[in-house]
């Protein structure tokens, strides 16, 4: 029982992991394309581009909420990178350890 608590919280680490990536790289995409660099324009650019928001921006909205933007800079990503990086470093481990302990 252990390995598959295990497992699974590898799953979930690794899934927070690629969300903390696609966020990365929707940030620099939409500078990117702010900046005139690359262009919406090119087929495969848009495609990426509008995958990576589907992904991040349902998980950006409720934040936009409560986090308005200072200076016209956007501080939802900020805030939901350090949430993440909470999550992966010190709940999800304080979790499994819980979940370690009632199972053994």
């Amino acid at each position: 029982m252990a390995a598959i608590i295990g497992f699974v919280f590898f799953i979930i680490n690794s899934l927070l992991g690629l969300l903390v990536l696609a966020l990365v790289i929707t940030a620099i995409l939409s500078w990117l394309v702010a900046f005139d660099v690359v262009n919406l324009r090119n087929n495969a650019v848009r495609q990426i581009y509008y995958t990576l928001e589907r992904i991040t921006e349902p998980l950006l909205t409720p934040i936009r909420r409560f986090v308005p933007p200072l200076g016209g800079v956007d501080l939802s990503f900020i805030v939901l990178f350090l949430i993440i990086q909470g999550i992966r470093n010190y709940l999800s481990p304080a979790l499994q350890v819980a979940l370690l302990g009632l199972v053994g």
